[in-house]
C-alpha cells in the first residue's frame, strides 16, 4: 500500500509535468506571437501554481526558478518589457531547468539550484542584459533528441468512477447469490470457484472505492479565505487552524458537506465568536480562535469545526423555542442540555437578532443536518456557556457500500445501518417497565425508550397507546439506535446477521414512505427495506405519549 508522502509526490508529479508541457507549448506560441494574451496568462498561471504546489511539497529549488519566472511574466503581462530580446532564450531555458527538476523529483534525486540561470533571471526582473549561457542555445542537437515523457497518472471524471461503483454494487449482489446457490447445491469445486470469485469482487470492490478517495484538504484548504472574508464582514479577529487535512473520504461525501461544512463555518464567525471588545471584557485574547479538524475513527470520519466563543446558551434557546411554539414552558423546562442544543437543528430555528448576510435569514442547522442525514452520518454539537462549541460531522467514508444490520420481522428481512446501531439486547419482559404511558429498557445505566417496530410501522396513530408489557412474551430481541444523540430501542423478531450492503434508491410507490432510506438485494435473492434510523426516531417522537 503507498504511503501518504508517495501519494502526494505522484500528484505533485502529474501536475507538474502536464504544467510542463503546456509551458512549453504556450512558450512557443508566444515566440510566434510575443503579444499573445491568451498564452502569456497561462504561462503566468501554470507558473504561479507550481511555485505554489512546489514550496508545499518542500521543493524550493524548484520554487525559487518558478518565483522568478512568474515576476518575469508578470512585468510582460503589465507591459513594463516585451517578450522579446535576449530574455527569451533565458526563459526556454528556464522552462527546460523546471522540467529537469520536476523529473529529478521523479526519480528521487536531490534538487540543486541552478546559480547560473537563477542569476540571469535575476538581471532580467531588473532589467538588465542577461550572460548567455550553455542548459541558453536553441536548437541543440541535446535538444533535436530530447525524449518525450508521459505522467503515470491519468485524471479519471467521477461519473465513470461512479458508473464503475455501480457496476461493482451490481457485481457484489450477485456474488452474493452465487454463494448462497453453491451452499444450498454443496458443489465443493463449485463452492472452492465462488470463494475465489468473492475474494476478488472484494478486492475490486475496495479498489474502486479507494480510487474514489480525497484528502479533506482538498475542501478544508479553501477556508483560510472564507474565514477571512466573513470575519472581516463581522468586524471580528479569527485565527483559522486546519489539521487532519490528509484523512481520506469519498469525493462524493466531501462533495454534498461542502455547503454544510461552509454554513457551520460562517456560524462560528457569526454566532460563535465575539467581537474584539466582547472577548477582552470577558479575559479572552482578541483573536477568537477557529479549528477545523478531522481524523478517523473505525470506519467513519469525524470532522469538527471548534471555536473558543461564547458558547450556545441554553437558557436563551430554551425562551426561543417557547415564543416559536416549538415546545410549551412545562417541556422545555424538562429538556437537558443535549436535548436542548438539538432544538438548533429544527427548521428555521435561529437565535439571532438581526439578519445579515452571514445568519439570521431562517436557513440553518436544519438545512445542516438534513444533509448529514442523506449521508446515513451523524451531526453533534457540544457547548460550554462563554468557553465555545464544537460541531461534530459523523460521517462514513463511503456512501455505496454500508454496514449494516440484518434482522426479520414478520418474515421479511430488514437492515438497518451500522452507524446508527448503538447495540443489540436479549431482554426478558419482566426487564422492561412502563413509565407515562412509555415502554422503557434500563440497559447499564441508561432508560431507553423501547417500542415494537412492527406497531410502529403499522399505519395507524394509536398503535403505540397504550404501551403493553403484557403482550410480549419470551425473550426480546431490540437492536439499540441512536440518532443525533437520542437512543431508541427497536423490538424485532429476530436478529440475522451483520454484513455490508449496497444500497439502491427505493422505487415506486415506496419511495413516498420516508421511513425507508433504500433497498438492497439480499445472496438469497430476497428483496430488503433499509430503514431510515432518523425518520423511524422522528416517527416515534410525534407518536409518543
Amino acid at each position: 500500500m503507498k504511503s501518504r508522502e508517495q501519494e502526494y509526490r505522484e500528484l505533485f508529479m502529474a501536475e507538474a509535468l502536464e504544467a510542463y508541457d503546456a509551458m512549453s507549448q504556450h512558450m512557443s506560441v508566444l515566440e510566434k506571437r510575443p503579444g499573445d494574451e491568451g498564452a502569456l496568462n497561462e504561462v503566468f498561471r501554470l507558473l504561479h501554481n507550481l511555485k505554489a504546489n512546489a514550496r508545499a511539497m518542500g521543493h524550493d529549488a524548484i520554487g525559487e526558478v518558478a518565483h522568478r519566472m512568474e515576476t518575469i511574466f508578470g512585468q510582460i503581462r503589465s507591459k513594463e518589457r516585451p517578450f522579446a530580446g535576449s530574455m527569451v532564450p533565458v526563459l526556454f531555458s528556464g522552462i527546460d531547468v523546471l522540467g529537469g527538476m520536476i523529473r529529478a523529483v521523479g526519480a528521487n534525486q536531490e534538487l540543486t539550484e541552478n546559480l547560473p540561470l537563477i542569476e540571469n533571471l535575476d538581471r532580467v526582473i531588473e532589467g538588465e542584459e542577461p550572460v548567455l549561457l550553455d542548459d541558453d542555445e536553441s536548437g541543440s542537437e541535446e535538444d533535436a533528441t530530447r525524449k518525450l515523457e508521459l505522467s503515470d497518472l491519468v485524471y479519471i471524471p467521477i461519473k465513470k468512477l461512479d458508473h464503475l461503483l455501480n457496476l461493482v454494487g451490481e457485481l457484489i449482489i450477485d456474488r452474493d447469490r452465487v454463494l448462497t446457490l453453491a451452499q444450498e447445491i454443496g458443489d465443493t469445486t463449485l463452492q472452492t470457484v465462488t470463494a475465489h470469485l468473492s475474494r476478488l469482487a472484494d478486492d475490486l470492490q475496495y479498489s474502486v472505492m479507494d480510487a474514489r478517495l480525497v484528502g479533506v484538504g482538498t475542501l478544508f484548504n479553501k477556508f483560510p479565505r472564507v474565514v477571512r472574508d466573513v470575519a472581516t464582514a463581522e468586524q471580528k479577529q479569527v485565527e483559522l487552524t486546519i489539521s487532519g487535512q490528509d484523512i481520506q473520504i469519498d469525493r462524493n461525501i466531501l462533495q454534498i458537506i461542502t455547503d454544510s461544512l461552509l454554513h457551520l463555518v460562517r456560524n462560528a464567525i457569526g454566532h460563535g465568536l465575539e467581537t474584539p471588545e466582547e472577548r477582552v471584557k470577558a479575559g479572552k485574547p482578541e483573536i477568537g480562535q477557529l479549528v477545523l479538524s478531522a481524523q478517523t475513527d473505525r470506519d467513519n470520519v469525524l470532522i469538527r469545526i471548534s471555536d473558543d466563543g461564547r458558547g450556545v446558551d441554553v437558557e436563551r434557546v430554551r425562551r426561543k423555542a417557547v415564543d416559536r411554539g416549538l415546545l410549551t414552558r412545562e417541556a422545555a423546562a424538562r429538556l437537558n442540555e443535549t436535548e436542548v442544543h438539538n432544538l438548533l437543528f429544527e427548521a428555521g430555528f435561529s437565535t439571532a437578532e438581526q439578519v445579515t448576510e452571514i445568519s439570521g435569514r431562517g436557513v440553518g442547522l436544519d438545512v445542516v443536518k438534513l444533509a448529514i442525514d442523506s449521508l446515513g452520518g451523524q451531526l453533534r454539537v457540544d457547548s460550554k456557556l462563554g468557553q465555545g462549541t464544537t460541531f461534530t460531522l459523523v460521517l462514513p467514508t463511503s456512501i455505496a457500500v454500508k454496514g449494516a444490520l440484518l434482522f426479520e420481522l414478520d418474515g421479511h428481512p430488514y437492515a438497518l445501518p451500522l452507524m446508527h446501531t448503538d447495540s443489540v439486547v436479549s431482554l426478558a419482559p419482566e426487564k422492561l417497565h412502563v413509565v407515562g404511558g412509555t415502554l422503557l429498557a434500563k440497559v447499564l445505566t441508561e432508560n431507553i425508550p423501547v417500542v415494537r417496530l412492527a406497531d410502529l410501522l403499522a399505519d395507524n396513530d394509536d398503535a403505540l397507546l397504550p404501551a403493553n408489557r403484557a403482550a410480549l412474551t419470551g425473550a426480546q430481541d431490540i437492536i439499540i439506535t441512536n440518532y443525533n444523540g437520542r437512543k431508541l430501542g427497536l423490538i424485532v423478531d429476530r436478529f440475522l446477521r451483520q454484513q455490508d450492503i449496497v444500497i439502491k434508491p427505493v422505487s415506486q410507490p415506496l419511495d413516498m414512505i420516508d421511513l425507508f432510506g433504500g433497498v438492497t438485494l439480499l445472496g438469497s435473492g430476497q428483496v430488503c427495506l433499509v430503514l431510515d434510523v432518523p425518520a423511524i426516531t422522528r416517527l416515534f417522537l410525534s407518536r409518543r405519549p
